[in-house]
């Protein structure tokens, strides 16, 4: 038995090592750096330790904007991508002729580069000296007034970011929801038909418990990936966010290493440990309502 479990640690022993070096000396690392402050990255030198670096992010406008415009990319873009992406697979599910035409079609963004789309839906929301944009021209049909989503008002700028980042994620969210509603047992579905029940009792009793690992897998790694925005919009804003005021929280580390206001590690440290703090929190909490909710 015990030669067994050394087998086993063996085995994993590669997997720990490249954990360790490329994941838990890297955090370590920057949870030092983000207390050292007035740190001189040429000379690898620092003023003393202290919470100071905390305290200028904190009270950064820059930071704060970044913050605003990611906890609303969050909370928009993650609740609504996964609706959808429900309804859709559905759908798809309950229609047998070119289901793998369908299936196709709405996977086909997902595998197109995030920059490419980028770029059309900047054609199709700027207002330039020579167009006003399809979505403008779409407008005016409905007597609307034109708006310039990209360099315009901020409530526009927005709708375009949450609306981008929902086209892109989408695809692997019907992907998922799709394989797990073709392994739901059909005897399930059966036997509430024969009692009568009706469609959305199935749905709600039958369908969300069985694929509710999977809802909450996707959830998961949705609020994840929605803090770690930034190229979303720099396909649609360009890299200068902060003019833009639609900087993320990565973009905001990002410009504290290497942008306009690059050479400022211990700044980006601090940046990124609440990023991660404020990740782990969430991630915590979605566990813990997991419990109640999430059948395996």
């Amino acid at each position: 038995m015990e030669k067994k479990g050394f087998k086993a640690w063996l085995y994993l022993l590669p997997a720990f090592l490249f954990l360790g070096v490329f994941m838990i000396y890297p955090l370590i690392d920057v949870f030092i750096y983000s207390f050292e402050e007035g740190y001189n990255f040429a000379s690898q030198t620092f003023l003393g330790v202290g919470t100071y670096n905390y305290s200028y992010v904190l009270h950064d406008p820059y930071f704060l904007q970044a913050l605003k415009n990611t906890f609303i990319l969050v909370v928009i873009t993650v609740p609504l991508s996964t609706g959808l992406a429900l309804l859709i697979s559905v759908m798809l599910s309950s229609i047998k002729p070119l289901r793998e035409l369908y299936q196709t079609v709405f996977f086909l963004p997902y595998v197109t580069n995030t920059l490419a789309v980028g770029l059309v839906f900047m054609i199709l929301f700027k207002k330039t000296a020579y167009s006003e944009g399809m979505i403008n021209l779409l407008l005016h049909l409905f007597g609307a007034p034109s708006v310039d989503f990209i360099d315009g008002p901020y409530w526009a700028k927005m709708f375009v970011l949450c609306f981008y980042t929902v086209w892109v994620v989408m695809p692997f969210k019907i992907l998922i929801l799709t394989s797990a509603l073709a392994s739901v047992n059909p005897v399930y579905y059966n036997a509430a038909r024969v009692d009568g029940t009706s469609r959305f009792r199935i749905f709600y009793k039958i369908t969300l418990p069985m694929i509710s690992p999977m809802l909450f897998y996707l959830i998961i790694t949705g609020f994840i990936g929605a803090f770690k925005a930034y190229n979303d919009a720099v396909a649609l804003f360009g890299v200068n966010l902060n003019a833009a005021q639609m900087n993320t929280l990565v973009g905001y580390i990002y410009d504290m290493l290497y942008g306009n206001s690059g050479g400022y590690p211990s700044y980006a440290s601090a940046a990124a440990i609440l990023l991660f703090t404020v990740v782990l929190t969430i991630t915590c909490i979605n566990l813990l309502v997991s419990r109640k909710h999430v059948h395996y």
